[in-house]
């Protein structure tokens, strides 16, 4: 600007000031050239020095100076659209120009510091349950322990402060610890050290309301809780607990460096929310992975066992959930052996009224409760007898049918005794390939205080197998129309191609075309057992004294 050219003496806007002279708005009006024309006592007492003949640029901001120039030099019949912004001392003001016919400007001054703080608060906030919401999906969608840890530790470093520590709750003397530092980069260690070294960590281990960070001494926290890589003194620290479900999840532990500002209250309230978040996440995992391992290990005990070859006879069996996310289910097998070659061995196949956890849950009482009878299995009825009191006695409301069979090789021949409880009727495949059906019949257990069976008497010749099977292969619907059952008829078809086979062949050849019918289709539980007279079979002495074993 031309500082030789002095602006007017006295202002060009004569009576305006009667209009706006007493706004309560700031009002400025300045020539094209950026001199004072005329201001009101609202300008006067924002801007001192700012007297009718002195210049915008010595007496106000330069924003103030710099959007008077643009308007001045704005293209012919232009517009200034738009309110310059900035800040006069510790306010911020928005100056919405108006231009008169002899070139003058006034400009009008609004304070709207409060609207602005109210703006960036609520900026602010968006962002923060954005970033909760976030939070929330990431640390959800794991229910491992350790990936749930180390999700927190990355968020929280990335957005609430320079580094985190996660502290698991303490096993014994070991306290395991999840560091996250400024690179990013999670690790995971197992200390042995005294928590109450840091204040407040103890208590928040224990469930206790976090103590404000201002009475942390940032020197006090020890060595074991600075992540590898934090290069600068602790400015400032957060110990705030995780809350779980009943107890609590461990706690969540905030470094700043001190060349960073200390956290605010806000920022202390904020990192509790985020850390009610996560321990409610880790909590959760942690009780997935408590009831998986619970799970996992009474599964053990329902899951179906593998069959091999006892005493000179092939056991083989297979089994098919109803569901594929299933495992277990309420068809069930088991195969006792006996003693030595000259005691029988019992076969025990089952299916238990309905599908699911609740049928395998009756399954496992069964199969322990006929364990629990194996000295009485020689006498089929009164085992089913017993079997069936129990059942009775008990809270279930289900029922289930059964087949045994008492099994032992003479000679080169396989002898059953076979009873059948409600249950379909096992399949013999002759070497020829006949199929015939076993002559036994019974009533199901758990249903009546009265049940009678009869007993079958069967003999294998080498290469002759004894099918036991639940009503789930012969219910299987499928084919064309998916509607069809697999039926008794097609079960011997099939078997009349068996002959022969070993036992494992067997199932394997069943359980397949049982597949194969019902496709994608739902169906039962379906299980079967195959008993087996083997081709070549001779008992043989370990060293000349045993009694000796059948080997193939």
């Amino acid at each position: 600007m031309d500082t030789s050219q002095q602006p007017p003496a006295s202002p060009r806007s004569v009576g305006l000031g009667a209009t706006w002279g007493s706004a309560p708005y700031p009002v400025v009006v300045a020539d094209p050239s950026g001199g004072v024309v005329e201001l009101n006592a609202a300008a006067a007492a924002l801007f001192p020095g700012a007297v009718t003949g002195s210049w915008l640029t010595d007496v106000t901001p330069a924003w103030i100076a710099d959007a008077h120039a643009r308007v001045r030099t704005r293209p012919e019949g232009g517009e200034f659209r738009w309110p310059a912004h900035g800040a006069v001392g510790d306010r911020t003001f928005e100056a919405h120009p108006t231009c008169a016919d002899d070139g003058d400007v006034m400009w009008w001054l609004v304070d709207d510091t409060d609207r602005r703080l109210a703006e960036d608060a609520l900026k602010n906030e968006r962002e923060r349950t954005a970033f909760l919401a976030g939070a929330s999906s990431a640390l959800l969608s794991s229910l491992n322990v350790e990936r749930c840890m180390e999700v927190t530790a990355r968020l929280a470093a990335e957005h609430l402060a320079d580094a985190a520590v996660i502290v698991a709750p303490p096993r014994g003397k070991n306290v395991p610890l999840t560091y996250c530092g400024p690179d990013g980069a999670v690790t995971h260690r197992t200390v042995q050290e005294n928590i109450d070294l840091l204040p407040g960590l103890g208590d928040a281990l224990r469930g206790f309301p976090p103590v404000p960070s201002r009475w942390i001494d940032p020197a006090t926290v020890p060595a074991w809780a600075v992540p590898d890589g934090f290069a600068q003194p602790v400015g400032s620290a957060v110990v705030t607990p995780l809350p779980g479900h009943g107890v609590p999840a461990g706690a969540l532990v905030l470094l700043r460096a001190c060349d960073r500002a200390a956290f605010s209250e806000g920022e202390e309230i904020f990192a509790r929310l985020f850390a009610s978040r996560a321990g409610a996440a880790m909590s959760a995992a942690r009780m997935y992975a408590e009831q998986a391992a619970i799970t996992t290990t009474l599964m053990r005990e329902l899951l179906p066992p593998q069959l091999h070859s006892v005493h000179g006879v092939e056991f083989a069996g297979k089994y098919r959930p109803s569901g594929q996310a299933d495992r277990v289910g309420g068809d069930f097998y088991d195969v006792h052996p006996g003693a030595d070659a000259d005691q029988e061995s019992l076969v025990v196949l089952g299916d238990v009224c309905g599908k699911g956890l609740e049928a395998a849950v009756l399954t496992g009482k069964i199969r322990n409760t006929v364990q629990a009878l194996l000295p009485l299995a020689d006498d089929h009825q009164r085992l089913l007898g017993l079997l069936n009191g129990a059942l009775m006695n008990s809270h279930h409301a289900r029922f289930a049918t059964l087949a045994l069979a008492s099994v032992v090789r003479r000679g080169g021949n396989v002898r059953l005794r076979v009873t059948s409880a409600g249950h379909p009727a096992p399949l013999i495949v002759r070497a020829d390939g006949q199929v015939e059906q076993a002559p036994t019949r019974g009533t199901l257990v758990g249903a009546f205080w009265d049940i009678s069976s009869t007993t079958a008497h069967l003999e294998l010749a080498p290469g002759e197998t004894c099918l036991f099977f639940t009503d789930g292969i012969t219910e299987a619907r499928g084919g064309p129309l998916g509607d069809e059952l697999f039926g008794a008829e097609r079960l011997e078809a099939a078997l009349t191609q068996c002959a022969g086979m070993p036992a494992e062949a067997v199932v394997e050849h069943v359980q397949m075309l049982a597949a194969q019918w019902v496709g994608r289709g739902g169906h039962d539980d379906m299980a079967t057992v195959a008993v087996t007279a083997p081709h070549h079979a001779h008992l043989s002495a370990v060293n000349g004294h045993t009694r000796g074993r059948y080997t193939a």
